[in-house]
C-alpha cells in the first residue's frame, strides 16, 4: 500500500484534512511562543535582564518567520490557516505564561520549556507530515533546529559556569 500524498489538481496542490490539521497545529505553537515571548519580553526583570531581554526578541522573530511560513504553506495548500487569538488560545498545547513580572531566571525557565513544547508538537506532527508532504516536512525541520538553537542559547542565561 502506498503512502497517502497531498491531492494534485492540473497545476495545484491541495493539502488533506489530516496535513492541514497537523501545519495547523505547528502555526499554533508558534503564533502562542511568539506572543509568550513577547510578554516574557515586556515582564522580566532582574540581574540580566538586558540580555535576556534581547534574546527574547530573537525568539519572537524566529516565531513569527516560522509562523508565516507554515501559513503561507497551507495557503499553497489551498488551506486556511487559522492564527485569529480565540483560536489560538482554544487549541494551544503551550502552558500558560505566568502573569506579572518574572525573574530572569524563572523567564529563561518558563520560556524554554514553551520552545520545548512548540518543539514536541512539529515533532508529534512530523512523520504524518512527512509521508505526505516532503516540502512541508523539510520546513518543519528547520523550525525544530531554529527552537532547539534558541532554546540552547536562552538556557545559557541560567547555566553556572
Amino acid at each position: 500500500m502506498s503512502a497517502p500524498s497531498i491531492h494534485r489538481s492540473t497545476h495545484r496542490a491541495e493539502a488533506s484534512e489530516k496535513l492541514r490539521s497537523n501545519l495547523q497545529r505547528v502555526l499554533v505553537a508558534l503564533v502562542d511562543l511568539h506572543v509568550q515571548g513577547k510578554q516574557a519580553h515586556w515582564n522580566v526583570t532582574g540581574r540580566g535582564f538586558r540580555d535576556l531581554h534581547l534574546q527574547l526578541d530573537e525568539l519572537v522573530d524566529v516565531a513569527r518567520e516560522h509562523s508565516d511560513t507554515i501559513a503561507e504553506r497551507l495557503r499553497a495548500l489551498q488551506a486556511v490557516p487559522d492564527g485569529r487569538t480565540e483560536t489560538v488560545a482554544t487549541t494551544t498545547e503551550l502552558s500558560p505564561y505566568p502573569t506579572g513580572l518574572v525573574p530572569v531566571g524563572d523567564t529563561v525557565d518558563a520560556i524554554v520549556e514553551r520552545v520545548a513544547q512548540a518543539v514536541e508538537v512539529t515533532r508529534d506532527v512530523h512523520d504524518e507530515v512527512d509521508a505526505e508532504d516532503p516540502t512541508s516536512a523539510d520546513l518543519l525541520h528547520e523550525i525544530i533546529a531554529d527552537l532547539e538553537k534558541q532554546a540552547w542559547m536562552i538556557s545559557s542565561e541560567n547555566a553556572e559556569a
